[in-house]
């Protein structure tokens, strides 16, 4: 077997022990049992739990931001982009639970370097979001324009709320909502908002002061 698929096949394990275990309790035995290999083979290829675990945090994170990037179309509306990102995000997260589950949680509760892979994929995703919002923000007709700072603290809060939705979407019981509907929930938050905002209404309005 070619080395790059039996290394894929040791990853998909490790994803699918550490989210079910966590870092700490998953144990190099159980995950090449999974994989189909011997423990001496997944220490040739991978060194150390510590480097598998680095590994599946960089394929899980790349290949997010992948489909969130093949989702955007450059020349649709900034608009368009948005969803199709925010849609694509959710899928995602929905059809690879146990890599959401490495990269949202496991990643982030054992410290560096783990968790500063995550914080690089997290800002990359910032910027992308950043630029979407700074062009919807572009002053036209009756727009109002937005400072750097706002727009800053808008893609943040977008990205939050994102990844909030998405821990939410995948451990409900019951009906599980769509991609599409976690999306349209959270547009139906952000755009309005920001259509508010370069309409020249913000918080709080003067009944409120």
């Amino acid at each position: 077997m070619p080395r790059e698929v039996r290394e894929r096949q040791m990853l998909d394990a490790a994803v699918e022990v550490f989210a079910r275990r966590g870092y700490r309790a998953a144990s190099m035995d159980e995950i090449a049992e999974l994989a189909g290999a011997s423990k001496p083979l997944v220490y040739l290829y991978l060194n150390s739990k510590e480097e598998l675990f680095s590994a599946c945090i960089r394929r899980e994170a790349e290949s997010l931001i992948q489909e969130i990037q093949a989702g955007v179309e450059p020349g649709d509306s900034a608009e368009r982009r948005l969803w199709c990102g925010l849609r694509a995000f959710f899928a995602h997260t929905a059809e690879h639970p146990d890599g959401w589950a490495v990269l949202s949680c496991q990643a982030r509760i054992h410290g560096e370097p783990f968790a500063l892979v995550v914080a690089e994929l997290r800002q990359r995703i910032v910027d992308l979001v950043t630029r979407l919002i700074a062009e919807c923000a572009q002053p036209d007709g009756g727009r109002k324009p937005l400072s750097a700072r706002e727009v800053s603290g808008l893609a943040h809060a977008l990205v939050g709320a994102a990844e909030s939705l998405a821990g939410w979407a995948n451990h409900r019981t019951g009906a599980v909502p769509s991609a599409r509907e976690t999306a349209a929930t959270l547009m139906n938050m952000a755009w309005v908002g920001l259509e508010n905002l370069t309409g020249g209404r913000r918080w709080p309005p003067a009944a409120a002061v």
